[in-house]
C-alpha cells in the first residue's frame, strides 16, 4: 500500500522477508526459551548446529536474542524519526512504519530509507 500523498506514505515489506524473518525469529525464540522441545534431529544441519549452540553456548544465544530484539526496537524508533524527516505526518502511517520495522527490522526500514518525498512545496 503506497499512498500518493507523502504525509500518508506506507509500503508493506515483501512477503518473502516477512515470512523469513517471522520463521527465523520464531525458531530463535523457541530455541532460547523452550530448547528441550525443539526436534533437533528432524531439522538436519540447522538442528545439529542449534543443539550445539544450546548445549555449549547458551548464554550467548540468550543474550543474542535480547540483542536482536533491542536492535529491532532501535530501528523502530529510528523509523519514527525518518517519518518525521521525510514529512510523513499521518499518525496511522507512522504507527504502521514503527510496528512493521519493529517486527521485520531492516526489511522494513530499507523501504523507508529509499523513500524520496516530492521536493516541491505543497500549495495551500
Amino acid at each position: 500500500m503506497a499512498r500518493a500523498a507523502s504525509g500518508e506514505y506506507f509500503r508493506r515489506s515483501s512477503l518473502f522477508w516477512m515470512a523469513t524473518i517471522t520463521v527465523s525469529m520464531g525458531y530463535f525464540t523457541w530455541a532460547v526459551f523452550w530448547p528441550q522441545q525443539v526436534p533437533y534431529e528432524a531439522l538436519g544441519p540447522v538442528g545439529s548446529f542449534s543443539k550445539h549452540v544450546v548445549e555449549h553456548h547458551y548464554p550467548l544465544l540468550y543474550y543474542g536474542w535480547w540483542f536482536s530484539w533491542s536492535v529491532h526496537l532501535a530501528e523502530a524508533v529510528y523509523s519514527l524519526k525518518l517519518c518525521s524527516d521525510k514529512g510523513i505526518d499521518s499518525l496511522f502511517s507512522r504507527f504502521l512504519w514503527c510496528l512493521q520495522t519493529f517486527l521485520f527490522g531492516i526489511a522494513s526500514l530499507s523501504l523507508l530509507l529509499k523513500y524520496r518525498p516530492d521536493p516541491r512545496p505543497k500549495r495551500h
